[in-house]
């Protein structure tokens, strides 16, 4: 059975993703830049002189946004069992990598600079044990002006790396891979989900 570690911050979900036991293989973007007014592909936080700026959502209304992303982070199978039986130095691995992930996803507007700060009423951490290491995936959601996309993909980041830091005392050949966004809900672009090819690395 593979061992899972959940935590949540805000209300209950009413929806929940199950998480599958193996990495994902993300399939090739096929998403395009997001045109502006005119039609013409533009990247959102460049102006038209070329300069970064932060995008001015003060004219949107505040609507009910959700994102998750997920990673990987693979380890050799002796690590596993290790992490497994709870025999690291610094302890609970799964524990303390949650509660980074929803600290990393609060401090997203921190650590990226043309982020807005949100008021998140919702992240959900997961963490999964499985025979080649571990799956992250973490859903974040807000009523606000603009996405929560980078904020989930911020927590799994945060919550990988603090994995990789609780056990690289044993394994250093650790990999973070495949972190990406799944799915978004909300905003005027609509629902979005990456589709799944059903393969995995390794």
């Amino acid at each position: 059975m593979p061992a899972t570690s959940r935590v949540s911050c805000g209300p209950t979900s009413t929806w929940r993703r199950s998480a599958p036991t193996s990495p994902r293989r993300w399939p090739a973007s096929s998403g395009a830049p997001v045109p502006d007014a005119a039609g013409t592909p533009r990247l959102s936080h460049v102006d038209a002189e070329g300069e970064a700026t932060m995008v001015d959502v003060s004219g949107k209304e505040p609507t009910v946004r959700e994102a998750t992303a997920a990673g990987f982070v693979r380890m050799s199978p002796e690590t596993v069992a290790i992490v497994r039986a709870g025999g690291l130095s610094k302890g609970d691995a799964l524990g303390v990598a949650k509660i980074a992930g929803i600290m990393g996803a609060k401090k997203t507007p921190e650590l990226i600079p043309l982020c807005h700060p949100l008021a998140i009423s919702k992240i959900d951490v997961s963490l999964q044990l499985v025979e080649e290491g571990v799956r992250v995936e973490a859903t974040v959601r807000t009523r606000d002006r603009t996405g929560v996309e980078m904020e989930a993909l911020v927590a799994v980041s945060v919550a990988s790396l603090t994995v990789y830091d609780m056990c690289k005392a044993v394994d250093k050949g650790i990999t973070i891979t495949d972190i990406g966004l799944v799915s978004k809900t909300g905003g005027k672009s609509g629902p979005w989900a990456r589709p799944d090819t059903g393969s995995t690395p390794g």
